[in-house]
């Protein structure tokens, strides 16, 4: 007889929050990456462009975890014109040792929510400076909240700004996170003075041409790129990778092929073969984050599966130990 739990969104949010825990579960993964044979298979997308969406399939098996997860994430990215969210999907995940399917997480894209903000907010906390105050999100959608929410768990976030196309947008988002933050947040609808005297520039979006250019970013300043993640979106102008004092890929082999790298590599501002720093050799202590107070430092997070099955795993064991979820038994 095998048991599989189905978790739906509903119960994944009572057992999975944007939380201290939910940055250390990521923290971990990158670290495995760094030091362990994890098994990260390139990402599996499928582009719908002329509904202008993408589908990912992300998956990662680590060692030291009993269960490894398979991702679909769906990306539509005009949904919000029609009420829907841009983004949704599911998790499914396996047994490491047998195979077998031990739960069905249906979290509508919830659980990659959490995920990648918990990585911005590792990549803040081992790369932007201490005293971090001021941070500007480009973006107004879910992540863009999420960001800044992370952020202000690993850094003493006082003000933020938020940059969107959309200036309605950029006010609604400004508003609600005043609200649930209790900090100054105002909408920008100017691009350089959003970055301007920032410590903490973060993206969020699926832009393909570059929304921060590199006259907008100045010494101390710590960026983080979570958008770029197919090989035509670019958040960030690649002068900016080359101007840095330390460059972060969360994966070296994706962003060299589909992160902000590329776009350096592409336009001949850094070699193909450039020695790269990842985030996971910071955190296990192996690499050397930032160095001085004016450095200005780059984090280029494409999403790994590794993200995913750590995710997942956290996700499985909580539901358990609560009871959460309907078991099948087949």
């Amino acid at each position: 007889m095998t048991r599989m739990t189905i978790l739906t969104e509903a119960d994944l949010r009572t057992v999975v929050k944007l939380d201290l825990d939910a940055v250390a579960c990521v923290e971990n993964a990158f670290r495995a990456l760094a030091t362990l044979p994890v098994a990260m298979p390139p990402i599996l997308r499928l582009d719908i462009p002329e509904h202008h969406g993408e589908v990912d399939v992300k998956t990662a098996y680590v060692p030291d975890l009993d269960g490894f997860a398979i991702k679909i994430s769906p990306g539509f990215f005009d949904n919000p014109k029609i009420g829907l969210p841009s983004t949704n999907g599911m998790m499914v995940l396996l047994s490491a040792t047998t195979g077998l399917v031990e739960a069905l997480l249906l979290d509508n894209g919830y659980l990659t929510d959490v995920r990648t903000a918990a990585a911005g907010a590792a990549a803040a906390k081992h790369l932007a400076r201490e005293d971090a105050a001021v941070a500007t999100i480009y973006g107004a959608g879910m992540q863009a909240r999420l960001q800044l929410e992370a952020l202000k768990l690993v850094r003493p976030i006082e003000e933020a700004r938020i940059w969107a196309r959309d200036p309605l947008k950029a006010d609604s988002a400004a508003a609600e996170l005043r609200e649930k933050l209790g900090i100054m947040v105002r909408a920008e609808p100017d691009a350089a003075k959003a970055a301007a005297g920032a410590d903490v520039l973060v993206t969020t979006t699926p832009a393909a041409e570059p929304l921060i250019h590199a006259g907008f970013v100045s010494a101390g300043q710590h960026v983080t790129a979570m958008g770029s993640d197919a090989e035509h979106k670019n958040e960030i102008a690649p002068a900016i990778l080359k101007l840095a004092d330390l460059y972060v890929a969360d994966s070296a082999s994706q962003t060299r092929r589909l992160g902000e790298l590329h776009h350096a590599v592409d336009a001949g501002l850094m070699s193909a073969d450039t020695q790269v720093t990842e985030l996971g050799e910071i955190i296990a202590g192996k690499k050397r984050g930032r160095r001085t107070a004016s450095d200005i430092t780059v984090a280029d997070l494409t999403g790994t599966g590794v993200q995913d099955t750590a995710i997942a795993t956290l996700a499985r064991d909580r539901a358990k130990a609560v009871g959460a979820g309907t078991v099948f038994e087949s």
